[in-house]
């Protein structure tokens, strides 16, 4: 069944996904200092427990430093959640969990936006509204931008599975961005977490030949581009299984943050690996090709240090 929906969502796909020509090709961003660490180790939070989920959001941060170590009056901050369809949630964001984080920022006086875009057929605005996520940005007065009727731009990667790639503009001049993935297995990419989430920036027609080979090395060289200031990873609910819009669903319980992306993500493997599952996870952590070729191109730290108290 798998098969034949994912031959007719490339079939539309390929017919909606025109590559533009003529754009604006820009170098990486800077790599930033990250400022969540102590005496120069990375941290990464994770906490548990019965409190509502904007206490865990709060709590999860303030372990690392709290909001005010990147938030200042006034600055614009893109959200990235995971809505790569409609499927509810570990498929994509909880609205609670979005909500939690958009308010945080508000009240620290963050001007926060979300940005997004769906995977094939790429129907992205058909996709949050059936979630309810503009009704939710709408009641809260953030603003929504849907890479897939945006502008983009061309970033120079200089990698060596992708030397460029076509990506959101709007998030290349963004001053902040916070990174929400959840905590899940992928059939194709074998996990979908925080490296992961920077394929919802690309370009359509750039997301089709990602799969044309070497998939997860291709997924962490995305994030030659730019950096995540924050990653807040919801772990209340995960897959074990298929991924990343269905699967076996286990309950974690957990919320994680950090500033390194393959930090957080390790520890996230961590969990996952803890289920015995019908998965693709059978290799040492630091051995997945997503966080191999993300060791190795300086995106993140395999060493950190846990805080949950």
């Amino acid at each position: 069944m798998n098969y034949y929906l994912d031959r007719l969502r490339r079939s539309i796909a390929l017919r909606v996904a025109r590559k533009p020509r003529g754009l604006e090709l820009l170098p990486p961003q800077e790599r930033k200092e990250n400022v969540w660490q102590r005496e120069g180790e990375v941290l990464v939070s994770r906490v548990e427990g019965g409190e509502k989920v904007r206490e865990l959001v709060e709590r999860s941060v303030e372990l690392l430093g709290g909001f005010n170590r990147i938030i200042k009056m006034g600055q614009s901050v893109m959200i990235k959640p995971n809505f790569n369809r409609s499927n509810p949630p570990p498929a994509s964001t909880a609205l609670d969990f979005l909500e939690a984080v958009i308010l945080s920022l508000k009240e620290r006086g963050a001007e926060v936006m979300v940005g997004e875009c769906s995977g094939p057929p790429f129907v992205t605005r058909r996709n949050l509204e059936a979630r309810g996520v503009i009704q939710l940005l709408h009641r809260l007065g953030v603003g929504l931008v849907i890479f897939n009727e945006s502008e983009w731009v061309k970033v120079r990667l200089g990698g060596a599975y992708l030397s460029e790639i076509i990506m959101a503009k709007s998030a290349y001049k963004v001053d902040t961005l916070v990174y929400l993935p959840n905590m899940k297995t992928h059939r194709k990419a074998r996990f979908s977490l925080s490296l992961k989430l920077a394929v919802g920036f690309t370009h359509p027609a750039e997301r089709m030949a990602l799969h044309e080979g070497m998939l997860e090395e291709k997924v962490s060289e995305i994030n030659l581009a730019w950096q995540p200031d924050l990653i807040i990873m919801d772990g209340r609910k995960a897959f074990v299984t298929v991924g990343p819009d269905e699967g076996e669903v286990v309950e974690p319980g957990v919320i994680m943050a950090s500033g390194d992306m393959v930090a957080v993500d390790l520890e996230a493997l961590k969990i996952l690996m803890s289920y015995k599952a019908d998965n693709r996870l059978d290799l040492e952590p630091a051995q997945f090709p997503q966080i191999k070729i993300a060791l190795e191109r300086g995106l993140g730290k395999g060493q950190y240090t846990l805080v949950n108290k």
